[in-house]
């Protein structure tokens, strides 16, 4: 056998085993929604209404024709830093789940949606004759989600609309990796005191009419790495990257030994 058809063998080899390591990849494990095609899907998720919590901090705003009256209801009794670093205030729900509003005194809080203590704080209003006609808005400051894992920028995200999807968060934080496991996206919701598991397939269409679709603040949104991630990262895929060194090495020195 000459040096010459030597050096062709060898370059051979390199490239089909390089080859081979790549063909090993399924390219429909790494896309969103395989089983999506052209049609309509009826919108009806619908986007949860948020419940208060104990430690939430609510943005409480009064209004009236009253300015001068109104203004004492709209003095917040706590500030402080929001996670991204601005200076956030607000009412802060406390450990038994009320807030101390101005005039009005203690108001039970927890377990309500906004409308709903909207509703009490309007009616308390009218009834102790501190305000005629006063219109009443909240609005949750402290409303974020935390998305970890196989995303590119992992971060605590704070939603000021107090509205964003699953995959609205996943495109804040960079989008997945090419190491995602797709098919296993983790999302922790908090809810009656218990922590509700639930796992989301984004090779297919079962995002899009969950109840999982829109995220409720203080949702944890877990990203798992796929095998390749955890190969990589083991002893048992380090002999990838030696023999491809191996065989390039081989590669180079039958050459300079044909140039001899």
């Amino acid at each position: 056998m000459t040096l010459s058809l030597l050096k062709r063998e060898w370059i051979v080899i390199l490239f089909v085993t390089t080859g081979t390591i790549s063909s090993c990849v399924d390219t429909r494990k790494s896309t969103y929604f395989n089983d999506l095609g052209d049609g309509t899907i009826k919108a009806n998720t619908p986007v949860p209404e948020t419940i208060i919590r104990k430690h939430d901090i609510l943005s409480i705003h009064v209004t009236s024709l009253n300015e001068e009256a109104t203004k004492i209801f709209n003095t917040p009794n706590v500030a402080g830093n929001a996670a991204a670093g601005a200076t956030i205030s607000g009412y802060l729900v406390s450990t038994d789940g009320t807030i101390q509003f101005p005039v009005l005194g203690t108001i039970k809080a927890e377990g309500l949606t906004k409308n709903q203590l909207k509703e009490i704080i309007t009616k308390k209003l009218e009834e102790s004759g501190q305000l005629k006609g006063a219109i009443v808005s909240i609005r949750l400051m402290n409303f974020r989600i935390t998305v970890l894992g196989e995303v590119k920028n992992p971060a605590v995200l704070n939603i000021p609309s107090e509205k964003i999807s699953l995959l609205e968060a996943l495109g804040l934080a960079g989008d997945l990796t090419i190491y995602a496991k797709r098919d296993n996206v983790l999302v922790i919701r908090e809810e009656g005191g218990e922590k509700i598991i639930k796992r989301i397939n984004l090779n297919t269409t079962e995002l899009l009419s969950s109840p999982y679709y829109y995220l409720k603040s203080e949702d944890i949104v877990y990203v798992e790495p796929n095998k390749v991630r955890v190969a990589t990262a083991g002893r048992g895929a380090q002999w990838v990257p030696v023999a491809i060194s191996a065989l390039s090495f081989a590669a180079i020195l039958v050459d300079r030994v044909s140039k001899n």
